[in-house]
């Protein structure tokens, strides 16, 4: 299932959007604060103890801060895609290749964890599902063929399970996992916190959101 529900995840979304042709509007916001919120406590109740635990805290912390640096490099390529900001042209008919091996790289980090805390995949399954929409309604609006787009998504869709299969296979990984996890953790945090304070636009107060985030958070502390 590890392996299976990110794949899942990416394609039912991608032909969700096929069928329903559905326009960013606010559940889609709403959705995107929960699972900001949902992966921000996960990653804080679950991964950042763990690291923590028989090693020393300021080299995990200096990975952690790797990995926050390491996501804004990314971004700098993905224009934000990973919190749901995509910027593709309508008129673009290439294949949007910076934007996929960006996003390719993040997602096979995010797989990394997964093989030694599998608890971690509903907040990268919960993660990936907003992402997955809003993605493919930029790539099935812009001029890209249909078959590249869902060549793309696909593509996208096998990266995390791609990474767990790889920390569990490959002994390098697995010798240095706990620095890795930490890495990841920073590329989670920076994340999630984006997606929270973009969730609050205009710092004005929305009840709704407000509650979508603390559901998030207690859901992901009984997990």
């Amino acid at each position: 299932m590890i392996y299976l529900l990110p794949i899942l995840g990416v394609l039912l979304s991608f032909l969700f959007v096929v069928i329903a042709k559905p326009k960013k509007n606010e559940y889609f916001k709403l959705l995107l604060a929960f699972s900001g919120a949902f992966l921000l406590a996960l990653t804080i109740f679950e991964m950042l103890p763990e690291v923590y635990i028989d090693s020393d805290a300021k080299t995990i912390g200096v990975f952690i801060m790797l990995g926050i640096l390491f996501q804004i490099f990314l971004e700098f390529f993905s224009k934000g895609a990973e919190h749901g900001h995509v910027h593709i042209s309508k008129d673009r008919l290439n294949f949007p290749w910076l934007l996929f091996f960006s996003l390719s790289i993040h997602s096979l980090l995010e797989g990394l964890p997964i093989e030694t805390n599998d608890t971690i995949i509903y907040g990268i399954l919960i993660h990936k599902i907003p992402i997955a929409i809003i993605l493919s309604i930029f790539l099935l609006s812009s001029k890209i063929k249909k078959l590249h787009a869902g060549f793309f998504m696909l593509l996208f869709s096998i990266m995390t399970p791609l990474g767990t299969f790889l920390a569990h296979n490959v002994e390098f990984l697995s010798t240095y996992s706990v620095y890795l996890h930490a890495l990841v953790i920073g590329v989670l945090l920076h994340i999630s916190t984006v997606i929270l304070f973009e969730s609050s636009e205009g710092h004005k107060f929305n009840l709704h959101k407000l509650l979508v985030i603390v559901l998030g958070i207690v859901i992901a502390y009984f997990l």
